[in-house]
């Protein structure tokens, strides 16, 4: 399997033994070896399942997944890699549980992780909130490892915060990096991140920030297009300035979509809520104003509908490098004529880039599970060195 041979020799250059025995936050917070790490392995794990070779690591256990938000693919995905690597999955829903008479994210952090490996968390709707939750919880089954309340410390995965969605924006990149033949092509190309008209809610800012956080690191011309009003965490900006500076790359702000779209490689339009009207929301939650909350998504939805002119059309993807650019979504997009009346992108525009697009989706289980997998194992290469030995004697 040359996919898998490829990994490995990468990966034997890169420093990132930190990550073994640890969690997965925000992609900021880890170095550049361990982010090409997780693509590699992801890679790895990719060639072994096409080839019929099982990279399980389990013989049993229990992976944890609690979605304090709706989803479909992250929710699939995460079910999908945890099985892939042999944990079987349990779906925590607070609703149904103890948290409704008042448990403590303690006690319930350890009543659940008993034999759990993995705890994937999406905590994404209140800013100071949702990667607080995250922390808290590792606090938690932290201590119960070292008090001996746990055999073991679960691995937490961030499903999506109120900061960053790390899973989505990784198999974003992944999917790039395949696309363009390979992470050294990244560099220079021009990324435009933009809002997108939507008339379905508020959402969160986790993807703009995690691609503008994430997409910096590899010499790329990001820029992030909003109308005015429309801003993403200052700090995260900060972030994205740092990693542009070291890269080699650029970062910029505007409030134009041709602009941003004008000759782009890849246009990544959606939308997202302000972060000063994030920081409203948090509020009325802490406040337990849920007529506040509903009065604030009005707000946001009338706010949104002053800009249906910021859609993905046909114009403005001719706009684009040799009218070529890639058109990424993390999907569900709110498309014109079909699921909305008006909104984020041209039906036409979505239905030329349909496959592109579910490919995009279909690294993030590779994702999950690199992550879980260099968190997991202490000695990856030789692992999965072992594994594809597996593969070439099935085909003897």
């Amino acid at each position: 399997m040359a996919d898998l041979q490829k990994a490995l020799q990468t990966l034997q250059n890169l420093q990132f033994s930190k990550m073994y025995e640890g969690d997965f936050f925000l992609t900021w917070e880890k170095t550049d070896d361990e982010i090409r790490a997780t693509f590699e392995v992801a890679e790895a794990l990719r060639a072994l399942r096409e080839h019929n070779v099982s990279p399980k690591i389990f013989d049993s256990g229990l992976a944890i997944s609690m979605f304090r938000d709706n989803s479909t693919r992250t929710r699939f995905s995460f079910a999908s890699a945890c099985n892939l690597l042999g944990l079987a999955v349990q779906d925590f829903d607070e609703g149904k549980s103890q948290v409704a008479h008042g448990e403590t994210v303690r006690e319930t952090a350890n009543m659940i992780s008993f034999m759990a490996d993995v705890i994937g968390i999406r905590d994404d709707m209140y800013i100071g909130k949702g990667n607080a939750y995250m922390h808290s919880v590792v606090d938690a089954v932290s201590a119960g490892h070292r008090d001996g309340v746990l055999a073991q410390k679960p691995t937490l995965v961030n499903l999506q915060c109120d900061i960053d969605h790390p899973t989505q924006v990784m198999a974003d990149t992944l999917h790039l990096i395949n696309h363009f033949g390979g992470v050294e092509n990244l560099k220079g190309k021009k990324v435009a991140m933009t809002w997108a008209y939507s008339p379905s809610y508020g959402k969160p800012l986790s993807v703009p920030q995690g691609v503008i956080g994430l997409m910096t690191r590899f010499g790329m011309d990001v820029v992030l297009a909003h109308p005015e009003g429309y801003d993403v965490m200052p700090e995260v900006e900060e972030v994205a300035k740092r990693n542009a500076q070291q890269s080699g790359g650029s970062y910029r702000r505007v409030h134009s979509m041709d602009e941003a779209f004008a000759d782009a490689d890849i246009v990544y339009p959606k939308s997202w809520a302000s972060f000063g009207a994030m920081e409203r929301r948090t509020a009325l939650y802490g406040r337990g104003d849920t007529d506040g909350i509903k009065a604030l998504e009005k707000e946001l939805l009338q706010q949104n509908a002053q800009h249906k002119d910021w859609e993905c059309t046909e114009e403005r993807m001719a706009l684009t490098k040799g009218g070529k650019g890639l058109y990424l979504h993390c999907l569900p997009a709110d498309i014109s004529g079909v699921s909305c009346k008006e909104g984020e992108v041209a039906a036409t525009v979505f239905d030329r880039y349909r496959d592109p697009l579910y490919l995009e989706a279909s690294y993030k289980p590779y994702i999950i599970a690199a992550m879980i997998f260099l968190a997991k194992v202490k000695n990856p290469v030789e692992v999965l060195r072992s594994m594809g030995a597996q593969s070439r004697r099935l085909y003897e």
